[in-house]
C-alpha cells in the first residue's frame, strides 16, 4: 500500500475514492436525520436499526471511521506535496487568477470540518458507545429522538453546526468535482458533474442546517 501511495496519481485517486465514499455516507446520514423533522417514531426506528444492526455496528462503522481518518490524512499529505511543488519560480504567478478560492483553501475548510466531526463524535458517538458498551444500559428504542432534540437546544452548539456546514458546503463545491475528475470523469460528463456537485454541495449542508435549526426553535 505504501508503494502504491508513493505515486502522485495514486494518492489523488485514493483521496478521491475516500471522498466519494464519504459523499455517499453523507447522503445516507442526511436521509436518516431528516426523518426527525417528520416523524419521531420513524426516526427512532431508523436510529434503533442503525444502532443495533451488527453489520452496521461492526463492519460499516469501522470502515467509515477508517475512511474519515484516511481522507483527512491523505488531504494533509497532498497539501504538503502541493506546497513543496509550488516552491519554484512559477509559483510567484497570481494564484487567484489560476484557481478558485475553494481550491486554494481546501485545507482550511477541511480543518473546520474535521473539528466539527470531533464535536459530532463527542456529542453523539461517544455517548452512544458509553451507553451500549461501558454502562451496558438496557436498549430503549424510543430514546433517539429525545437525545437528538436535546442536543440542539444549546445555541452555541447549533451555531457551531451551522458554521461547520457552511464550510462543508465550500469544501464540497470544489471537492465533489475534483473527486470525480481524479477518477477519470474529466470528459463529456464534466458539465453534468459540475452541476450535480453544486446542487449536492448546497442542498445537503443546507438540509443539515435546517434540521439543527428546526430542533433548536421547536422547544
Amino acid at each position: 500500500m505504501s508503494g502504491f501511495l508513493s505515486s502522485s496519481i495514486a494518492r489523488k485517486v485514493a483521496m478521491s475514492l475516500s471522498a466519494l465514499f464519504l459523499i455517499i455516507f453523507l447522503i445516507i446520514h442526511f436521509v436518516a436525520n431528516v426523518t426527525s423533522l417528520f416523524s419521531e417514531n420513524v426516526f427512532n426506528e431508523v436510529s434503533h436499526f442503525m444502532g443495533t444492526n451488527p453489520l452496521i455496528q461492526f463492519i460499516v462503522q469501522p470502515i467509515l471511521i477508517i475512511g474519515v481518518v484516511f481522507h483527512f490524512i491523505m488531504g494533509f499529505v497532498l497539501e504538503v506535496k502541493n506546497k513543496r511543488a509550488r516552491n519554484v519560480k512559477y509559483a510567484k504567478n497570481n494564484a487567484a487568477a489560476n484557481s478558485t478560492w475553494m481550491s486554494r483553501n481546501m485545507i482550511y475548510s477541511g480543518l473546520v470540518v474535521l473539528a466539527f466531526l470531533v464535536l459530532h463524535f463527542i456529542d453523539f458517538w461517544f455517548p452512544e458507545m458509553n451507553y451500549k458498551y461501558i454502562e451496558f444500559l438496557p436498549e430503549d428504542p424510543t430514546r433517539y429522538y429525545a437525545e437528538l432534540h436535546h442536543k440542539f437546544q444549546n445555541p452555541l452548539r447549533v451555531g457551531a453546526y451551522v458554521v461547520a456546514f457552511i464550510l462543508l458546503a465550500l469544501h464540497l463545491l470544489h471537492g465533489f468535482q475534483s473527486a470525480f475528475q481524479s477518477i477519470g470523469f474529466n470528459n463529456k460528463y464534466t458539465n453534468c458533474v459540475k452541476k450535480l456537485g453544486k446542487w449536492y454541495a448546497i442542498l445537503i449542508p443546507l438540509g443539515f442546517i435546517i434540521i439543527a435549526l428546526c430542533h433548536h426553535f421547536n422547544h
